[in-house]
């Protein structure tokens, strides 16, 4: 049997979206409504890093507020005007700029739609292995195992049915 082959270029646009829209846990997965996600890495076999086309909905976020412990992430805003909440505050962002998050810096970030209208932007992340998740805003925290994200409360104990 022939393995199937990765494509060698595709519109991004075209990207199927995410079977799941989220991967956290009631009562956190719900807050991504309006949340769409193309994961592009995926489609030609990359392993070492993830890539996403992301849009927005007016009124949608990224995530949950959240900083990595080994995760370098990358934003470059395409469509629409979100607003990046950091440690720092609140700042706007535009078509054209972009935004980084060192591993181990401990700021939390995502991403708010406040206007009208949708938003595009990439986000870029590696997939090293044993990273966790902070959660400054949120009673979670997350640890990536085997290429999965298993969640927790801050007290340790685990999320059912996530």
């Amino acid at each position: 049997m022939q393995t199937p082959r990765n494509p060698v270029a595709i519109l991004a646009s075209d990207a199927p979206l995410r079977v799941k829209p989220s991967a956290y846990p009631e009562p956190f997965a719900s807050q991504m409504q309006g949340r769409l996600k193309r994961p592009l890495g995926d489609l030609f076999g990359l392993r070492n890093f993830g890539v996403n086309l992301t849009r927005l909905r007016p009124g949608a976020v990224s995530s949950l507020r959240h900083a990595h412990t080994t995760q370098d992430e990358f934003i470059y805003i395409l469509e629409g005007c979100p607003t990046l909440h950091t440690d720092e505050g609140h700042t706007a962002l535009q078509p054209g700029m972009c935004a980084g998050f060192r591993a181990g810096s401990g700021n939390g970030h995502r991403l708010i739609n406040t206007t009208d209208e949708e938003v595009v932007y990439l986000e870029i992340g590696d997939r090293t292995s044993g990273d966790q998740a902070r959660y400054p805003d949120d009673d979670i925290q997350a640890q990536l195992v085997n290429g999965a994200w298993v969640f927790a409360h801050k007290d340790g104990s685990p999320y059912g049915g996530g």
